[in-house]
């Protein structure tokens, strides 16, 4: 019976850091959008906002994620980390195409 019991906490507990990840790589997701969305209309500042907040649930979510996706939002990661150094430079473009990048990898991360 205890053998039962530790392997369906050990299951649950599996199961909630899953859950965990996804949470935060969709609130990731829509923050970068919302930062392309913001760049294209030539807003650098609010690109860096949106971006500064999906990067701070990008890292949550590499915190437990596993194999490719991990990979996946480790480079989303780099590219939200590029995109919020160029916002500030007031480098727009090169900042909204860092996001979009971010965008694609945070999407296959999160599959």
């Amino acid at each position: 019976m205890k053998i039962f019991k530790l392997m369906a906490t050990g299951l649950l507990l599996l199961l909630s850091t899953s859950v965990f990840a996804e949470q935060h790589a969709d609130e990731a997701l829509k923050h970068a959008n919302a930062a392309v969305t913001h760049g294209k209309a030539g807003h650098a500042s609010v690109l860096v906002e949106h971006a500064e907040e999906a990067l701070k649930h990008a890292q949550k979510s590499a915190e437990v994620s596993k194999g490719e996706a991990k990979n996946h939002i480790d480079e989303g990661v780099k590219s939200l980390e590029s995109a919020i150094e160029h916002g500030n430079q007031g480098h727009t473009e090169v900042a909204t195409e860092a996001a979009e990048e971010a965008v694609k990898h945070l999407k296959a991360g999160n599959k």
